[in-house]
């Protein structure tokens, strides 16, 4: 079966060991994001919302690098710093997933790798190999 990686550019992916996206066969995955821009910036301090809006725009650009889309998304994980941002987050989350609803999870966690860092998002899809 062809393993398809997709490489954002960040200089964590070779030291980690992990990729942005992977797609093997009929499924996608893609690892948890942040709103770290290429400079390792944090995009959006203090603001869930923007910080939501860049990661699903940072996770859409890995999807198109192997040929699949937002409508192919069965399954979100989202994890926040503040489970009171969580209509912030979710409103993000609809604009773009709206009629596609995809199974998803919110859960708080006691922080993630950088303090600013508010939200991180994971995603899997499935897609129809015959397309």
């Amino acid at each position: 079966m062809t393993r398809e990686k997709v490489d954002s550019g960040s200089r964590w992916e070779p030291i980690v060991g992990f990729s942005r996206a992977v797609k093997v066969g009929k499924h996608v995955f893609v690892a948890g994001t942040t709103a770290v821009d290429s400079d390792a910036n944090v995009i959006g301090i203090n603001d869930p919302y923007k910080q939501t809006v860049y990661i699903l725009k940072k996770i859409e650009t890995a999807l198109q690098k192997v040929g699949v889309s937002f409508k192919d998304t069965v399954r979100t994980r989202i994890y926040t710093t503040n489970i009171d941002f969580w209509d912030e987050i979710g409103r993000a989350h609809g604009e773009v997933f709206g009629e596609i609803r995809p199974a998803s999870t919110i859960v708080e966690v006691q922080r993630l790798i950088v303090e600013d860092m508010l939200v991180e998002i994971e995603l899997e899809c499935m897609v129809d190999q015959n397309e």
